[in-house]
């Protein structure tokens, strides 16, 4: 008899450790399967506690008094499911949903089995690991208030149910009999209605969605956000606007990226239109250097013909040079062709014109002549 009561422990706190894992890892275990009895039922404490899950290992998501009325859907061995109570929400990654700022409150599923986590008050986002079920592409879902921790606060979907320990819960009578003094979640969540503040700058904010429309469709030159901006900032301030404001404040940065494409714009015109001018002012200077140098006539190079000091006498080293009345070098000057006959030496100190060709001397990044011809000039 005690090998079998030890035997019966030991598997339940198996079965214990295996659904807190389960929990941890973010995954609803395997339960048993729960009654589909439905009715309308009491709470018969205070302060009686509303869970993710039928146990007390599954966290809290709010709490119930004396006299409020839940919507009873099954039951599983001492727990009973029921529909979220008012004020119960759900969390969605706001990464699988698209929030659509003409329908305030609303938002689509972007993704296919994107997972819906029960909502607590007393847990952050990431720590209700509680799966509930999971909504596909295009599906709806309401938007109950900011992104906390890149997670959406949405109302319950229809998938979604909570649990109280049964001996907290009077059985009232069938739905059909007896209304719920506290309606679920699925029939008194939807949104209060909008004060005329909210209306009124939601209003406002469609219409200068459309302004913004339109100068987008300018050239980006013509374009002219800031009386948008203002006016979108105002919005933004307004502590009454509530939607109206998360919405404009979200516009007023595409805005500012507008705006910015529009700056870039005319830095990169202005910097062509620079350059055209620098451009310009080089071309004038070379035209103007050039009408200031001498008329060669048919000659290449001018001036003063000597051997180089830089270069060796010896014949594969010789080089030549021009130099001007300054003692300047013009160029070097190698012969080439008919040159190569002539006696050098006889133009050696004495003014020459050079025909041929000029080239880069790549030793000194100056001009090479290579010339066919020298011609004394004095």
């Amino acid at each position: 008899m005690k090998s079998k009561i030890n035997s019966l422990i030991i598997v339940c706190l198996i079965t214990c450790v295996s659904v807190s894992f389960a929990q941890q890892a973010g995954e609803t275990p395997a339960e048993p399967a729960a009654s589909s009895e439905v009715y309308i039922g009491e709470i018969v404490g205070d302060k009686v506690n509303i869970r993710s899950g039928p146990g007390t290992n599954y966290y809290v998501c709010t709490k119930l008094n004396k006299t409020d009325r839940v919507k009873v859907v099954g039951s599983q061995f001492s727990w009973t499911r029921i529909e979220p109570p008012a004020g119960c929400f759900s969390w969605i990654s706001k990464h699988y949903v698209s929030a659509d700022p003409a329908n305030p409150g609303i938002g689509i599923v972007t993704g296919d089995a994107v997972r819906v986590y029960a909502g607590s008050t007393t847990k952050q986002p990431i720590h209700s690991t509680r799966l509930q079920g999971k909504l596909n592409k295009n599906d709806v879902v309401k938007l109950l208030g900011d992104i906390q921790e890149d997670y959406y606060k949405i109302a319950p979907p229809a998938f979604a149910y909570l649990w109280v320990s049964t001996k907290y819960v009077k059985q009232l009578g069938s739905v059909a009999d007896v209304s719920l003094i506290v309606e679920s979640s699925k029939t008194v969540m939807e949104p209060a209605p909008p004060s005329p503040t909210v209306v009124s700058q939601l209003k406002r904010f469609r219409s200068l969605q459309e302004s913004i429309d339109t100068e987008k469709k300018k050239p980006l030159d013509k374009q002219n956000y800031t009386d948008i901006k203002n006016a979108l900032i105002e919005i933004t301030n307004d502590s009454q606007a509530e939607k109206a404001a998360r919405y404009a404040k979200f516009t007023v940065k595409q805005v500012e990226g507008y705006e910015l494409a529009k700056e870039v714009d005319k830095t990169v015109k202005l910097q062509a239109q620079q350059l055209i001018e620098t451009i310009e002012r080089i071309e004038k200077a070379r035209a103007a250097k050039l009408e200031q140098l001498p008329d060669l006539g048919e000659f290449v190079a001018v001036g003063s013909f000597q051997v180089s000091s830089i270069y060796g006498l010896q014949p594969e080293l010789k080089h030549y040079q021009l130099i001007d009345d300054e003692g300047k070098i013009i160029c070097f000057a190698l012969p080439e062709g008919s040159a190569l006959e002539l006696d050098l030496d006889k133009f050696l100190d004495k003014k020459v014109g050079l025909l041929g060709k000029i080239t880069s001397h790549l030793q000194t990044a100056g001009a090479l002549v290579k010339f066919t011809e020298v011609i004394e000039l004095e």
